[in-house]
């Protein structure tokens, strides 16, 4: 593993560093991509109120575990830390060979976060983060939780959940950094490998641990630099449709033009079902909301024409724009009895027949007993 013993204020501890040029490229993402991850689009990903440090004061954080399941029980015995040193990378790794030496890799832990400001992780906010606090908190520590913390996993989340099978970090950096993992130890394994080891106190599998946890942190900056830059360059036809959308959702809560902009490049770029109905109902709310009536209708239709399955909405709505905003009757009269046939066609629920024929019975009244007129 190439480590070192190094004294600490609360004794030895085994540290092991690797150190990689910025041009290093992990999968098919370089590590230069994250000097140029534009502090709006860190806060832009990170919603925690924290103003965002530069490239050199962000720290890569992921911990290797004793058990998955958290609690005062649970010790990180490797804890992993990455940052930007200059033109190069450095993978820091805090490593306990017993479990009497988290005193000395709390005070090598401790005396590393403060030279920076901020996190970076993935999933860290639902784990890494709440048991490093509870190690600190029972070794008498004190936790730096007030600064900024980068959780990758919710962004990863809307960008990606829609087109992979699910947002682990081993299925985000296969797919989207293209960065295949090999013989990897298994994250559930690697409690047992530990406590292998601290009973032989022989290495066994524990070097595939710390290539598994190195792989971690070079994979969060690599996700960062690619994050950041999509972001960045958002609307851009160069994305996939897919991540377009997931761009348009982190967007529009600051920027809700850009936001739509790049919503409206996923449908031109041709978005697939489901994701595209989707979408497009997303739209069609936004111009419901502005009282632009006419573009939501035309929305809801095109949700109509793509369906292959009966759903009430799309009809419902266009019928309420053609009845109460465009005062047309006749249109809506004609919605709804086609959506009542194509209703009782799909075998629908008995509360969906009956909302649509008093809907229907409404409208006709309106127009005084003449459907036509």
């Amino acid at each position: 593993m190439a480590g070192a013993v190094e004294e600490t204020e609360r004794g030895p501890l085994l540290v092991v560093r690797r150190r990689f040029p910025l041009a290093h490229v992990h999968g098919d993402q370089p590590l230069t991509a994250l000097r140029a991850a534009a502090p709006e689009c860190l806060a832009l990903l990170a919603r925690d109120g924290f103003p965002p440090p530069g490239p050199e004061r962000l720290l890569y954080l992921d911990t290797e575990t004793t058990g998955l399941a958290g609690g005062t029980g649970t010790y990180a015995f490797l804890v992993g830390a990455g940052f930007v040193d200059g033109a190069e990378f450095e993978v820091r790794q805090l490593f306990m060979r017993d479990l009497d030496e988290e005193p000395a890799l709390l005070a090598a832990l401790e005396g590393l976060l403060r030279g920076f400001e901020g996190f970076v992780t993935y999933n860290g906010a639902g784990f890494d983060l709440p048991l490093l606090e509870t190690r600190f908190v029972l070794g008498r520590r004190r936790w730096p939780g007030d600064r900024f913390h980068l959780d990758l996993l919710p962004a990863a989340r809307r960008l990606w959940s829609g087109r992979l099978a699910d947002c682990r970090l081993a299925t985000v950096e296969q797919h989207v950094l293209g960065f295949a993992r090999e013989d990897d130890v298994p994250g559930a394994l690697i409690p047992a490998v530990y406590f292998d080891y601290l009973r032989g106190k022989h290495p066994g599998e524990l070097p595939r641990v710390f290539d598994h946890n190195r792989h971690d942190i070079l994979s969060l900056a690599a996700l960062t630099g690619r994050v950041a830059g999509a972001l960045t360059r958002a609307p851009d036809a160069a994305l996939p449709a897919e991540d377009l959308v997931g761009l348009g959702r982190l967007w529009e809560r600051r920027d809700a033009e850009r936001g739509e902009a790049c919503y409206r490049l996923a449908l031109t770029l041709g978005l697939e079902s489901p994701g595209r109905e989707r979408l497009l109902a997303r739209l069609a709310w936004g111009e419901k909301r502005r009282a632009r009536f006419t573009a939501a209708r035309t929305l809801w239709e095109e949700i109509v024409r793509l369906q292959r399955a009966f759903e009430l909405r799309p009809w419902e709505e266009m019928a309420k724009i053609d009845e109460h905003r465009r005062r047309d009757f006749a249109s809506a009269h004609a919605v709804v009895s086609e959506a009542l046939a194509r209703a009782r066609a799909a075998g629908a629920a008995e509360v969906v027949l009956a909302a649509l024929t008093h809907r229907l019975g409404r409208i006709t009244r309106r127009l005084g007993g003449q459907p036509g007129r």
